[in-house]
């Protein structure tokens, strides 16, 4: 029994092929599933008497991924005047991670809303 390399490799994908050819009746993806979203959720900040206006902005700077100076100074103020703002929205797990991180920085929050 003298087989070639070539031979077998022609073998393995012949056999192969026919596992998966057009006709075969595995499903790899199943087109009816439902797709489901990824939950979301909102992180917002609360207005408080003790925490100022800079450290409320300078929290959000450094925890939030993306957020500019101006920004923060801007949702610091509406926490203030309209006694809170939403700071972040977007997937659960990181709004839970950021809201985590911003209430260990001693700002007030507002349980996360899941959207």
């Amino acid at each position: 029994m003298n087989l070639k390399l070539t031979d077998l490799v022609k073998d393995f994908v012949e056999t192969t092929a026919m596992k998966f050819s057009a006709n075969s009746t595995t499903t790899v993806l199943d087109p009816k599933a439902i797709k489901k979203k990824y939950p979301e959720a909102r992180v917002i900040v609360l207005d408080d008497n003790f925490n100022t206006f800079e450290h409320v902005a300078n929290c959000l700077v450094t925890i939030i991924p993306g957020m500019s100076k101006q920004r923060s100074w801007l949702l610091a103020v509406e926490v203030d005047r309209e006694g809170s703002a939403e700071v972040w929205r977007g997937p659960l797990e990181q709004a839970e991670l950021y809201h985590q991180q911003l209430f260990s920085k001693g700002l007030t929050m507002a349980p996360i809303e899941k959207t």
